[in-house]
């Protein structure tokens, strides 16, 4: 599992000019699943993803977690995080985990992402067009592999 988290002042997800998942201050997390996830790989990376402390304290030190400042939380799946890049220049999604595979990825790390942070997250719409609007925060980006946890 991989995923972009954004520290951002608001974001949104829009399908077919409809707004559907508007968020404010907290954060935005691109997820790519691939076939080899496991329960174990959400678990750590709900746990990761609500306590990283990357939110300005009194002092302004990024000593916070969007946890601790009630942010919210905008999840957006995106195979596109799984691109083989290595030959030619068509990125290959091979490694990227088929639809009847990744959706229930999704769907439990929603749920350990919620249970994580105690309340509810925006969730974009999966296999959809979407559009997504970002007012990034410092800018602080992040990018975590479960099967690379040191990258």
């Amino acid at each position: 599992m991989r995923v972009v988290i954004q520290r951002v002042s608001k974001a949104s997800v829009t399908v077919d000019n409809q707004l559907v998942s508007p968020i404010g201050s907290g954060l935005l997390v691109l997820a790519g699943f691939e076939e080899a996830d496991t329960a174990e790989d959400l678990e750590w990376m709900s746990a990761k993803i609500v306590n990283l402390r990357i939110f300005g304290d009194e002092q302004g030190v990024m000593n916070l977690s969007v946890k601790e400042t009630d942010g919210e939380i905008l999840l957006v799946s995106q195979f596109t995080l799984h691109a083989v890049t290595k030959k030619g220049n068509r990125p290959s999604y091979i490694r990227a985990a088929k639809s009847e595979v990744s959706i229930p990825l999704y769907n439990l790390f929603v749920e350990k992402v919620e249970k994580q942070l105690g309340k509810r997250v925006k969730t974009g719409i999966f296999g959809a067009d979407m559009k997504v609007d970002l007012l990034n925060d410092g800018p602080v980006t992040i990018i975590m592999d479960s099967k690379n946890k040191e990258f």
